[in-house]
């Protein structure tokens, strides 16, 4: 009876957190209290301002009233790479016609996030194809352009990204090589990681190094964001000077802080110990994933 006590509760307990976990991870509301800011709040759910901005069509001037609900959105680590960037997408985002295209007039209580949601687009892919911004907020009457029902929204391809040539910066040594991921010649976070490649919902690749390992940066930019992101542990944000962003996520510790401008090969964190001393790497263009080993170095 006691064992069968003990596996009872064991099922039970890993019930509760498959329910309460699946639940972290949808979106949910949040009553704003006193004292309260979109970047505490931002903090207590793990994800970005700009992406609490985004669900909520709040712009920067903005002021959080007591008592207001907020849409707390499930967390996306391409819609936050997207609404990290300092200047408004590129059109090359989307490959969609003005054919495949309808105009959605802004009801009352629309969002971008609600809208790109309700067509079953990705928000960057709203956002390019209106030509607006990560600061964008929508009016009641505004009008929109949507795919039209039953029309697909062709993504960019991102196997190879237009952007500037690569650097001539020695490369690292060669990386461990896995099925898909080129690592010959590859300059890595780590100096010289074990890689595996990641796909499905979030692209990018696995690297597995040393314990207490310095990452570090390997395109120069600004650091757009740096803290705990849902799902993803201590994550940095880079921004090159062409909108790349470089993700650097799972690190134990973050060395760099949000503004800097840190040149390629700077320390940015450290990875942790044993099975900690692993990171994601993933590089997004205008929040789609750019294969990390063909993205520019230097």
């Amino acid at each position: 009876m006691e064992i069968f006590s003990k596996s009872k509760t064991a099922v039970c307990l890993f019930i509760s957190f498959v329910f309460v976990a699946s639940f972290a991870f949808a979106d949910s509301s949040y009553t704003v209290k006193k004292g309260d800011t979109l970047y505490s709040i931002s903090r207590k759910y793990e994800i970005t301002v700009p992406e609490l901005r985004a669900a909520n069509n709040l712009s920067e001037t903005d002021v959080l009233k007591e008592g207001a609900k907020l849409v707390i959105p499930s967390a996306d680590i391409s819609n936050a790479a997207a609404l990290s960037t300092s200047h408004k997408t590129e059109e090359s985002a989307v490959g969609s016609s003005k054919s495949a295209l309808s105009v959605y007039v802004v009801q009352k209580g629309d969002t971008l996030y609600g809208i790109a949601r309700k067509y079953g687009i990705k928000l960057p892919e709203l956002l390019s194809m209106n030509n607006l911004d990560n600061s964008s907020t929508l009016k009641v009457g505004q009008k929109i352009s949507v795919p039209q029902k039953g029309s697909e929204v062709a993504a960019v391809n991102t196997s190879s990204p237009s952007v500037s040539k690569q650097s001539s910066a020695k490369p690292s040594a060669p990386a461990s090589a896995s099925a898909g991921v080129k690592t010959t010649g590859v300059v890595w976070p780590l100096a010289s990681p074990a890689v595996k490649n990641i796909s499905g919902k979030v692209s990018g690749v696995l690297l597995t190094g040393k314990d207490n390992e310095a990452v570090k940066c390997v395109r120069e930019g600004t650091v757009m964001y740096t803290g705990v992101y849902r799902g993803f542990g201590e994550v940095v944000f880079v921004q090159s000077k062409t909108g790349l962003i470089y993700s650097y996520t799972g690190l134990s510790s973050v060395s760099a802080k949000k503004g800097d401008y840190i040149l390629s090969g700077t320390q940015i964190g450290n990875t942790g110990r044993g099975s900690d001393a692993t990171m994601k790497f993933m590089v997004f263009q205008n929040g789609m994933p750019v294969d990390p080993a063909k993205a520019p170095r230097g």
